[in-house]
């Protein structure tokens, strides 16, 4: 999990199509998502906020192109929070564009704004739908009362094979998920992760415009690879001990609940203090609760 005061690094994501260097990658993405045909990529404006770590956002790429506010969020792991922290997220970006734009906020006029569109591209190796919404209301309980606040999250399936329409209108999202995919199988022939990646750029075939791309950047594009391994590994292992905890908590609240069981039965067949608490291996105190719950008085 990111940390405050932890270095910032990029995700290959990121690096991809939310670089400043090749915005015509992230227009490519941009037009097979919203079924636009823009062609000019200095249209896009990137306004990301690069000192977010404090929010565990920093793989997120943000940029406005003409009336639209694209906010994007690369997964590995499936986050039904992710609503709550696109909120956060995109408070911070509205208001930068206030402040660079020199808008009043506390006039008469009403401003008009960019429209926010959430994205969420989801590649993890837990199975997940070609799309879904996640919403923030889902977060605020299950009565009828409606919130005033709303977050829609729209997360799409991005692994390779899926959400074919959007790959054959994105070439290189198609070719980036190949890419993950590759370096996922190599991983089951290969124990030296650095030699998956490179074995993965190798093989990636010579029509791949993304090839040349990730050849000039190998040391870059394997860094971040490699960083997004280790904390995805970093995150199931959490996952995995909080399991084993939530477990090994269960079985000692049911040993606690049969040691309960066994005192209680003994109380009301009056047998003695000291062969319950043996017997029970409950403390004297919580025999004591015991039976004054019961109304059963101890000499």
């Amino acid at each position: 999990m990111p940390r405050a005061g932890r270095e910032h690094k990029d995700r290959l994501f990121k690096f991809i199509f939310g670089n400043p260097k090749h915005k015509e990658l992230t227009l490519s993405l941009y037009n097979a998502l919203n079924h636009s045909h823009y062609t000019d990529p200095e249209q896009i404006t990137f306004n990301t906020i690069e000192d977010a770590v404090y929010l565990g956002m920093q793989n997120d790429v943000s940029f406005i192109i003409v009336n639209s506010m694209n906010l994007w969020e690369h997964q590995a792991s499936y986050n039904p929070n992710l609503p709550v922290r696109f909120l956060i997220y995109a408070g911070s970006i509205y208001d930068k564009y206030l402040t660079d734009n020199d808008i009043y906020r506390y006039g008469t006029l009403l401003h008009k704004l960019p429209k926010p569109r959430c994205v969420c591209f989801y590649n993890g190796t837990d199975e997940q739908p070609e799309e879904q919404v996640l919403r923030l209301s889902d977060a605020f309980g299950d009565d009828d009362t409606k919130a005033d606040i709303e977050v829609n999250v729209w997360m799409l399936n991005v692994n390779y094979g899926r959400n074919k329409a959007l790959m054959e209108e994105c070439t290189a999202m198609n070719e980036y998920a190949w890419f993950i995919e590759e370096i996922r199988e190599n991983q089951k022939v290969m124990k030296n992760l650095d030699e998956a990646v490179d074995a993965a750029i190798d093989s990636m075939p010579d029509s791949f415009k993304l090839k040349r791309f990730l050849r000039a950047h190998k040391a870059e594009v394997k860094g971040m690879y490699l960083t997004e391994y280790d904390e995805e590994k970093e995150r199931r292992l959490a996952r995995e001990e909080a399991n084993m905890i939530g477990r090994e908590e269960g079985r000692a609240e049911g040993r606690e609940q049969e040691q309960e069981r066994v005192a209680a039965d003994m109380l009301k067949k009056n047998l003695p203090f000291s062969l319950i608490k043996d017997i029970s291996r409950l403390s004297e105190d919580a025999i004591r609760n015991l039976a004054q719950s019961l109304g059963i008085a101890i000499i």
